[in-house]
Formats: C-alpha cells, sequence, structure tokens
C-alpha cells in the first residue's frame, strides 16, 4: 500500500474513496491522443459527480454531459458555466429543464416528440431559444458490448433512426427550440478496438443518413463512447491505436465538412476518464469459513461499490483487489460487505491472498461507476469518506449524507384537522 493511502485511512478511517486529479487529467490527455483533432469531448457526470473533477474540465478543455438537477447542481458548486454543457436524458420534466435554461444550459438532447414540446415551452417561458440534438436509436448491432444503449431491436432512448421522414417535426426550426443537430449512444463499455471502430461507423453512417433525409445543416454531431476501462481489479486502461485513423475515414466518407466543424464532431466519456483515478481502500473486519468457503468480511459492501449491477458488469466474477504483499500465495475467498443480506456480495471465488482482520484491501479502477452506482442508501449505512488528491497533496476530503426534508401538507389534509 503506497504511504499517503495508509495516512488517508489513518486520518479518515474505512471503507474511503481516494480520486486522483492526475490520473483524471492523465486519461483526458490519452483520450483526446485517441481522437481527431479539434473534435469535442464530453465528460458523464454520471461516472463519478465529484465537485473536484467537474472543476477540472474547463482547464482539461473538456465539456460537461449531465443528465439531472443534482449532476448541474454539482457543476455550479465546482464552479464550472453550465452553460457549456449538454443535458441529456429520456424523462426530463417541465421543472428540470426550466431549472436548467435558468442556470444557463442551452443546449440538449431531445427523445421524443413530447421531450421536444416541454423543452420548447420551458424555453418559451423563460423567454430564450435552445439548441438541441436529436437523439437517434441506430438500425443495426455493429459489435457486442457489457451494456447496449440503442441498436439491439427495441429501445427506450431516441427515435428509431428508420423512421424519421422528410419534414419531420422534431427536425423543424421553432421560436424557441432549434435543431442543431443528431446525438447517438448505442453502447457502454464496448470490448475492444474493432468492435468499438464498427460502433462508431455505424452511428456516423446512421447520422449522415438521417441528415440527408432531414435536409439539415448540422452544427454538432455527438457519437457517444463507449470507450472500455478495467473495473474493480487491477489493469492499465486500454489504448487504440488505429482508432483515430478509422474514425477520420469513416468522418471523410460521410461527414466530409467535419474538418471545418461543419459539423463539429463530439464524444462522451465517463468510465475512461474517471475509472482509473479511484481507489476504494476497505478493511477486512472478519475472516471465517463456512462449509468449505472462506469469507472476508469487509466494512464496503454494495452499499459503497457498485451495487447497481444493470451498468452491464457483474461484480462476483470481476472484483479484485490489489495484492497486499502480506501473504504467501493466494486461495479462493468470497468478499462480502457488512450488510445483514445474502445479497451483498462484491466477489465470488476470488483468488487473495491470506489476510488477518484488520488488513487494509486496496479496489482499483471504481473512480467511475463506483459510489455513483451503489446502493448508498441501503440498511442507512454511513457513507464512505471520499479523499480528492492532486499526486499526494490532500485537495479535499468529504462525507456525503443523505438527508430527509419534510414537504408541506396538502391544503386539504390540513382542512382534514380543523
Amino acid at each position: 500500500m503506497p504511504p499517503i493511502h495508509a495516512d488517508l485511512v489513518r486520518t479518515y478511517g474505512t471503507p474511503q474513496y481516494v480520486y486522483r486529479l492526475d490520473r483524471f487529467r492523465a486519461a483526458a490527455g490519452t483520450l483526446r491522443g485517441a481522437l481527431p483533432p479539434d473534435t469535442r469531448l464530453y465528460y458523464s457526470l454520471k461516472a463519478n459527480p465529484h465537485p473536484g473533477l467537474a472543476a477540472a474540465l474547463p482547464d482539461l478543455g473538456l465539456h460537461a454531459e449531465i443528465s439531472s438537477q443534482g449532476e448541474l447542481d454539482t457543476l455550479r458548486q465546482a464552479g464550472t458555466d453550465p452553460a457549456d454543457s449538454l443535458y441529456t436524458g429520456p424523462a426530463k420534466t417541465s421543472d428540470e429543464l426550466l431549472t436548467a435554461i435558468r442556470a444557463g444550459v442551452r443546449l440538449f438532447s431531445v427523445e421524443s416528440p413530447r421531450d421536444l414540446a416541454r423543452l420548447t415551452a420551458a424555453a418559451r417561458l423563460h423567454g430564450t431559444t435552445v439548441d438541441y440534438l436529436v437523439r437517434l436509436n441506430a438500425q443495426g448491432n455493429a459489435a457486442g458490448s457489457g451494456l447496449r444503449m440503442t441498436g439491439r431491436g427495441a429501445s427506450q432512448f431516441g427515435i428509431d433512426a428508420e423512421t424519421v421522414k422528410a419534414g419531420d417535426p422534431l427536425f423543424t426550426r421553432t421560436d424557441a427550440a432549434r435543431p442543431v443537430g443528431v446525438h447517438l449512444f448505442p453502447a457502454t463499455n464496448v470490448p475492444d478496438q474493432a468492435a468499438l471502430i464498427r460502433e462508431f461507423d455505424l452511428s456516423i453512417r446512421t447520422a449522415a443518413a438521417v441528415l440527408r433525409t432531414t435536409g439539415l445543416t448540422p452544427r454538432l454531431v455527438d457519437i457517444g463512447g463507449g470507450f472500455p476501462a478495467p473495473f474493480a481489479r487491477p489493469g492499465p486502461p486500454p489504448t487504440w491505436p488505429a482508432l483515430r485513423q478509422a474514425l477520420e475515414r469513416s468522418l471523410d466518407a460521410h461527414l466530409p465538412g467535419w474538418r471545418a466543424g461543419a459539423p463539429q464532431i463530439a464524444f462522451e466519456s465517463g468510465r475512461r476518464l474517471a475509472a482509473d483515478c479511484g481507489t476504494l481502500l476497505t478493511t477486512v473486519l472478519d475472516v471465517k469459513d463456512s462449509r468449505g468457503t472462506r469469507y472476508l468480511v469487509l466494512d464496503a459492501g454494495i452499499n459503497v461499490l457498485g451495487g447497481m449491477s444493470g451498468l452491464g458488469r457483474v461484480l462476483s466474477t470481476g472484483i479484485q483487489p490489489r495484492p497486499t504483499g502480506h501473504g504467501t500465495g493466494t486461495a479462493p475467498a468470497t468478499l462480502v460487505g457488512p450488510l445483514c443480506s445474502p445479497l451483498d456480495v462484491l466477489g465470488r471465488k476470488v483468488d487473495i491472498e491470506a489476510v488477518e482482520p484488520g488488513t487494509v484491501l486496496e479496489i482499483p479502477n471504481v473512480g467511475a461507476y463506483g459510489l455513483s452506482a451503489s446502493l448508498v442508501g441501503f440498511l442507512s449505512r454511513p457513507m464512505p469518506a471520499e479523499v480528492l488528491l492532486d499526486t499526494d497533496t490532500v485537495i479535499e476530503a468529504r462525507r456525503l449524507e443523505l438527508t430527509a426534508a419534510r414537504l408541506a401538507r396538502p391544503a386539504a389534509a390540513e382542512d382534514s384537522r380543523d
């Protein structure tokens, strides 16, 4: 364990997430280098909405992709201008759209005619004009992935690309909302470079076909992401030496004005940008054997690490702490958390050294979809500490809390007490 982690455990205890800004910066540079020049890169706050990461976006030339009032609040807390963000999501309410517009957001992803109607009404109410991208569900399945968003049959996201016709109202400007391009995001955590290239090529082809049909001159085409990264196990993030050239070839063929910014091309990433900046520190509270199975009982469970398994990975097969260096050889163990539920299993048959109660384990590559994808309210356990480092300097330490806010009774309920 690095000395800084030992110091942090003594100061803040466990479970504890440690995020490194220097690793976040390095990931941004690596990913930018794999993409064509002069393209836009959005950071998806859903992967890790820590204000310290959000505050770093402008200096890194990154933009924010947000999809909730909470993420908008994070931008404002971080001092990052919401006007530089893209607001997405399939179920944006009228109130949240108006709040976003009042905060300065001017670019939205629209998923349906009703979504557009709510956006237009909110813009009119505020007395402004907003821009929007139409989200498309591409027809086809270019590659397998951990989690598909669109492309494999029906989808709750966007509109089916093959249904778009000339004169489609979604692509028609009004007094308060103007279409400026299209948005695609077919898959996340695409497993390898060849599959990722196929996904992007399908998205580019789909965008070009829809734009030809509608006659829209686009200002921005967002073809999403899907960049993979290891999760909760040691290992470097992948690189894609052939990606940039393949993207340029596909863009030249189907959206030839892109080199002059007509349209500007955008990508999105949360996982690849944030994954390896985060490490979870957790203490072994107990070691026990039951009918041939060794259990390590940790103070971090599914309330702390990735309890939302719908993100396309099953923790019980993937989690792997870093070696502690204290034991000799390894043996399989089941890693469980502190919750009184048989669901609280982080990993089964995990090869791990013999450790004693009190040992601190390091679970790497959890800067994305670690705490943000956990069942934080389950059994009302305390939240883990979150410590933000820049190299080995502590920038901020915090602990989130769930609080209850009382709501006003309906007038009829108040009257019934009289």
